[in-house]
């Protein structure tokens, strides 16, 4: 890990060996079930810089740099020539990258569902994105959901996340994609330190305040993300895990999905197992889909935190 302090969750040995856990066991592994879903980082630039954004993403961080349409083609045809149903677009913030309407318009053009990640902020407000938008609405209807992030249901704790200004410009952008028949969902998280419950009781009244059309309680219009902190203390997860908890590793997100990246000075993008851990290069698994089929060892303390004990999905 960078600097000189080890995060917590690294203490004791802990997410050090990819094969064994720190006291030993088996380290679990998440075998690529069916590819479902391509994550495409268009960039990790972003027009505000979150107090705790998961990949550090901000108007100074390039560290992964703009994808253009041209690099990620033969990704799609890849995608679907292996049977993926869905693209999804994050960032950064997806409106940044001067060519996200085109590679919208290229995942859809494909036939695929694509989800768009966004803030639903100046960036996706501006008129020649409001126009390219409108035409692939028009021209793809349902195929295509914008997926807004409000991270809490007041002002006040989602422009301390965010900065200044932020809740109401996203409600503008939010009310702006209702008004022309986009389909949504919406994007909150645990920040507050309140129980899911509490989280969609709150946005249930913000939904009701604002006529926002969507149901606080129904999991896939409304997606409260667990918070993830490697500073924290995290378990590892081993073979008897699965057992333990109940789980079965196909319902983990690398079970189903791998994500697009380039990173900063890179001739070509990669293909990562993770949306949430862009940077680390123990999760990179090559240079085409079929190369990044392998197995994922779950050696990251958000593989636990998000995935297997949060219970959470970027695809919702």
């Amino acid at each position: 890990m960078d600097g000189a302090v080890t995060p917590l969750s690294y203490r004791g040995g802990k997410f050090q060996h990819p094969d064994k856990t720190a006291d030993g066991a088996a380290r679990a592994s998440v075998p690529l079930a069916r590819l479902e879903t391509l994550w495409v980082n268009t960039g990790t630039l972003c027009n505000v810089e979150c107090a705790h954004c998961y990949i550090e993403s901000s108007p100074a961080n390039d560290r992964l740099v703009y994808l253009t349409l041209k690099e990620l083609e033969p990704f799609l045809d890849e995608a679907r020539a292996m049977g993926a149903s869905e693209i999804g677009f994050t960032g950064g913030e997806p409106f940044m990258n001067p060519e996200a309407a085109a590679m919208i318009g290229g995942a859809l053009s494909r036939g695929f569902d694509v989800l768009v990640l966004t803030n639903a902020m100046r960036p996706m407000m501006r008129p020649h994105v409001c126009a390219e938008l409108l035409r692939l609405q028009n021209a793809y209807g349902g195929k295509l959901t914008l997926r807004v992030s409000l991270d809490h249901y007041t002002k006040e704790s989602h422009d301390e996340e965010r900065g200044a200004g932020a809740f109401a410009a996203g409600l503008d952008g939010l009310c702006w994609l209702i008004k022309n028949k986009f389909q949504i969902s919406i994007a909150g998280r645990t920040l507050s330190g309140e129980s899911e419950g509490q989280v969609r009781n709150g946005f249930a009244r913000l939904f009701a305040e604002q006529k926002i059309p969507l149901d606080a309680n129904d999991p896939h219009q409304l997606i409260v993300f667990p918070e993830m902190d490697e500073r924290r203390d995290a378990p590892e997860i081993t073979t008897d895990c699965w057992r333990i908890l109940g789980k079965d590793p196909r319902d983990v997100m690398c079970a189903s999905s791998r994500m697009l990246v380039k990173r900063k000075g890179a001739a070509k993008p990669i293909v990562l197992s993770c949306t949430l851990l862009p940077y680390d290069e123990q999760f990179e698994m090559g240079e085409s889909l079929a190369a990044a089929a392998a197995p994922v060892k779950l050696n990251h303390p958000y593989c636990a935190q998000f995935c297997v004990l949060g219970g959470a999905s970027c695809s919702g």
